[in-house]
């Protein structure tokens, strides 16, 4: 049995559509079709769709997808102010989602010479109603552009999620879509240019969320079907299910679908 424990007025006039906390559990982000992004900052002509922090090594940084097309990146400077960039037209008709790449440098784990400090890049993913995931990259002036187009999907990308890295040389990217798929995209490439997308399965319904386990080796899958689904990849490569929940079910079935096929 599952009970509140607290609630939150956020003051918002509408449907909240995402709500984050930073790394320290301080600050707690929410995004709303009343076009608000954080209680002080209402910078959107459109709802927001999600909120982001990025990682911590990079300071208190948080990213904002609209349906406006735009992303907003808010850096806190002190004393309760934050600095506003804004990447227009980052997505046509609307940004669905944002997700940060770790701050950990692929390869880094194998490569990084004893003591040397890392030159950390910030990069984020983006999806939305264009039906591609867009990468951003900070340039040394400061300013966000725009890295690649990954294209797989023939929907509205509804979600993204950049895993986890602790260290190894390649970078992963989860996607799904209105389509019903869920894509896994890697890249091996230390460049980051090189990003090959695999099919994880092709549900009957939009997928909503997908979401990473902390160390990068399990995703969390949510759609219309009022289930969440846990799947890991195999030793020869090949996704399965582990387990799923259905809506309203207080069991959670655990059993490997070895045979599952990912549909075409």
């Amino acid at each position: 049995m599952v009970s509140v424990i607290n609630t939150v007025d956020t003051s918002h006039e509408d449907m909240i559509h995402d709500a984050q906390m930073d790394y320290y559990g301080t600050r707690l982000a929410t995004c709303s079709s009343d076009r608000s992004k954080t209680h002080e900052h209402t910078g959107h002509d459109s709802s927001v769709n999600s909120v982001c922090w990025a990682p911590h090594d990079y300071g208190l940084i948080l990213a904002c997808g609209s349906s406006d097309g735009a992303i907003s990146l808010l850096t806190y400077t002190g004393e309760g102010q934050w600095e506003v960039k804004k990447i227009n037209n980052a997505h046509t008709i609307g940004c669905n989602a944002v997700s940060w790449a770790p701050a950990v440098v692929p390869g880094s784990l194998i490569d990084q010479p004893s003591g040397q400090k890392p030159n950390y890049i910030k990069k984020f993913a983006s999806g939305g109603c264009d039906n591609l995931i867009k990468l951003w990259k900070e340039e040394e002036d400061g300013q966000w552009k725009e890295e690649q187009k990954l294209e797989a999907h023939s929907d509205w990308v509804r979600d993204v999620a950049w895993a986890p890295s602790i260290g190894l040389p390649t970078s992963t990217i989860a996607s799904c879509s209105q389509d019903g798929r869920v894509f896994i995209w890697t890249c091996d490439d230390t460049s980051g240019n090189t990003w090959s997308p695999k099919l994880l399965h092709k549900f009957s319904d939009v997928v909503w969320h997908v979401s990473w386990s902390i160390t990068a080796n399990i995703l969390a899958v949510s759609g219309g079907d009022n289930k969440v689904t846990l799947w890991k990849e195999s030793v020869d490569g090949q996704w399965v299910c582990i387990s799923d929940v259905n809506k309203g079910q207080g069991s959670v079935s655990a059993s490997v679908t070895e045979g599952q096929q990912n549909e075409q």
